[in-house]
């Protein structure tokens, strides 16, 4: 975090094709004070980075609800194009921002599909782009052990469903430690049918093993769900979201719009 400005002062010349960010995280043991000053500072040194290059922001597991909330509202979701999480990670930005499901307060096992398109929809509602909203965010890459959506706003994605199985590939290959997925090591444990929200009627899906991405829109958002073939005997775990992060990123098609 330190080495933002450094950071993207440096752009212009490397001119990268997508910038990738972390860390916000790692400021939750410094005071409020210091916390809303860095995250202004934050949003000021994103804010220069060129226009035309997407910028994806990856979140990480924190216990400071208002500095989530900090994340939330002092517009850093509006100056990114896209956002990384886990289960712990949105249930816990829910909670913090007054979201849906926020009553909940922890997941009972597998995280419910329902819920969680519910909490990823208003995310984009709320802080993602739209005609009334100046916000870049239109993006959202979830990922839990068993399954990961990929949430975006219409007309500024393609390629989302080779992007999404990508990513739970890559979950399979990279906790096994093999080159491609191995049969024999890995387990499917998604729920094989599932409601696809609870807030509003939500439609039923049943998982078709020959087209597993499920694919369902809500209000000009699109949703591609996969299930993920999980790793019997995990080798590596470490850096396991930010590598179905990457790879869902590497296979994408953004559009951008001025």
């Amino acid at each position: 975090m330190s080495m933002l400005e450094v950071f993207v002062s440096s752009l212009e010349e490397f001119q990268p094709d997508l910038v990738v960010l972390s860390g916000l995280h790692m400021m939750e043991g410094q005071s409020k004070e210091l916390q809303r000053k860095r995250l202004l500072e934050v949003v000021t040194s994103i804010s220069d980075i060129p226009a035309g290059i997407p910028i994806h922001l990856e979140l990480a597991s924190m216990t400071n609800r208002e500095l989530m909330s900090s994340i939330v509202h002092q517009q850093v979701f509006h100056v990114v194009t896209s956002l990384g999480l886990n289960e712990q990670e949105l249930l816990f930005l829910s909670q913090s921002a007054a979201g849906p499901h926020s009553s909940l307060s922890s997941w009972d096992g597998v995280p419910d599909v329902g819920m969680v398109s519910d909490i990823l929809f208003w995310i984009l509602k709320e802080h993602g782009k739209s005609k009334s909203r100046a916000s870049d965010l239109t993006r959202i890459h979830f990922h839990t052990l068993v399954y990961h959506i990929l949430v975006t706003v219409d007309g500024h994605w393609a390629n989302q469903l080779a992007a999404v199985a990508a990513g739970a590939r890559v979950a399979g290959t990279q906790a096994c430690a093999t080159e491609a997925i191995d049969t024999g090591r890995v387990s499917l444990r998604a729920p094989l049918e599932f409601l696809t929200s609870h807030s509003e009627a939500g439609s039923r899906v049943v998982l078709n093993p020959d087209e597993p991405v499920v694919e369902w829109r809500r209000e000009g958002v699109s949703f591609h769900f996969t299930p993920v073939l999980v790793c019997k005997d995990p080798v590596r775990t470490v850096g396991l979201g930010d590598a179905i992060s990457a790879e869902g990123l590497f296979y994408s098609e953004v559009h951008l719009h001025y």
